[in-house]
């Protein structure tokens, strides 16, 4: 079942703290030109918890649900799946237990608005757990939240993604809701001397000048690709990679060579991935 095709994220958009703040504002006829480019799946990445009440019910602005039904409606519209997520909910990965109460809820709203969607909509629970959002409450924090979408929504395919940001080796450890329609997911931006090099968006970025394939990168690949069969092998669940994707300003024949080997490697083993992004 995840095997989604060609897949991009809606990056930098309704992610932002308001649509527009990183860049122009999704058009209607975006969805047109990538699925005309060949892409069969979109993830649209959504920072809800920026656009609901702080106090119970903790209700979403009908206008921002609006914003991303078109948004959603017109992806479909287009042919292409939809992973709509939870995205930069920063309080959650504060403080869990605070903020489990409101995750849920906000899931409840966004599971009912959605419940009438077809099957080609699915939804990711949150995006890249980290920080105090670990292993140890994963589970406590995302069983809630789920609950509340099964109530309008028993049979959607929902995205689960581990500690650390989910990258590769959180499948190790994954804690999975007892569900049948629970799919895995995973990001990679390995190496990160490469993939993030000279990133403008980080305080201490990787110094400039990692060419890709250095050192062990291929064998590095390799070893992640055959964990990742392995956890599909072992826990019995699909699994598809969320992100990958390199910074922009790398050289584009570095970046191109960096986005095949990732692409090639995991399809080899049919793990589809969501390039970062549109």
């Amino acid at each position: 079942v995840a095997q989604i095709g060609p897949c991009v994220n809606m990056a930098n958009h309704l992610e932002a703290p308001n649509e527009g703040d990183w860049g122009r504002p999704i058009a209607d006829d975006d969805f047109e030109q990538i699925a005309a480019v060949g892409f069969e799946t979109i993830r649209l990445p959504v920072r809800w918890s920026s656009h609901a009440n702080q106090a119970p019910p903790y209700a979403v602005d009908p206008s921002f649900m609006d914003r991303v039904d078109k948004v959603v409606g017109l992806a479909r519209a287009s042919g292409l799946r939809v992973i709509l997520n939870m995205h930069h909910y920063d309080e959650l990965f504060v403080d869990p237990n605070g903020e489990r109460e409101r995750f849920a809820e906000i899931w409840r709203q966004i599971a009912a608005h959605f419940a009438t969607a077809d099957e080609m909509v699915w939804f990711e629970l949150i995006n890249e757990p980290h920080d105090a959002l670990n292993d140890s409450n994963l589970s406590a924090t995302i069983e809630p939240a789920l609950a509340a979408v099964r109530a309008t929504n028993p049979s959607r395919w929902v995205v689960v993604g581990g500690k650390n940001y989910s990258n590769v080796d959180s499948l190790a450890s994954l804690p999975l809701p007892v569900d049948d329609r629970i799919i895995a997911t995973f990001h990679y931006y390995d190496p990160y001397q490469f993939t993030h090099q000279g990133a403008d968006f980080l305080t201490n970025p990787p110094p400039t000048g990692r060419d890709f394939p250095s050192g062990n990168d291929q064998a590095r690949l390799r070893s992640d690709v055959a964990n990742v069969e392995a956890f599909i092998a072992g826990r019995r669940v699909p699994v598809f990679m969320g992100e990958y994707g390199a910074y922009d300003g790398i050289a584009l024949d570095q970046r191109a060579t960096y986005y095949k080997a990732v692409h090639d490697a995991f399809e080899a083993v049919n793990v589809d991935g969501c390039v970062w992004g549109y």
